[in-house]
């Protein structure tokens, strides 16, 4: 991984064999960035898409290998009251299956790149966004106070 800051916004490389989703939680960490929202493409090998079950207050997770386009990337990061870092990232994929085209999307848990991902970071300017746990769903959301 490597990322330079240009203005306000973080422009962040990642390379074969990196994760995607802890490269820009050690970006936020380095630069201090408490709260933050990222767009990105790329390709990628393998993906750990997850899909929230209401009525189970848990995630079924369905994990993709192989030649991931990673046609759409975008996510937030935000911090809690003890500063721990937390992410909420959707991805939208295109692959191959035999000599069918196929495109798969959700909520992410990880995304292992395979050749390059292009992410542009972008801290939250003049203020932050905490995070509120909902007890009812079990996770968390954004905490504006």
């Amino acid at each position: 991984m490597e990322y330079r800051q240009f203005g306000n916004t973080y422009y962040v490389r990642m390379d074969k064999g990196d994760e995607i989703i802890s490269c820009l939680l050690e970006v936020c960490r380095r630069e201090a960035i408490a709260s933050a929202v990222f767009t990105g493409i790329g390709g990628c090998g393998e993906a750990q898409i997850q899909t929230f079950l209401p009525e189970t207050g848990s995630f079924e997770t369905q994990v993709l290998k192989g030649m991931l386009e990673l046609i759409s990337l975008t996510g937030n990061v935000i911090t809690d009251e003890e500063g721990t870092y937390y992410h909420h990232t959707h991805a939208m994929f295109s692959y191959k299956k035999g000599e069918e085209h196929c495109v798969s999307a959700g909520h992410m848990k990880s995304l292992t790149v395979s050749y390059t991902a292009e992410i542009e970071l972008r801290p939250v300017t003049g203020g932050k966004i905490g995070r509120k746990y909902d007890p009812e769903t079990g996770t968390g959301f954004w905490d504006f106070g």
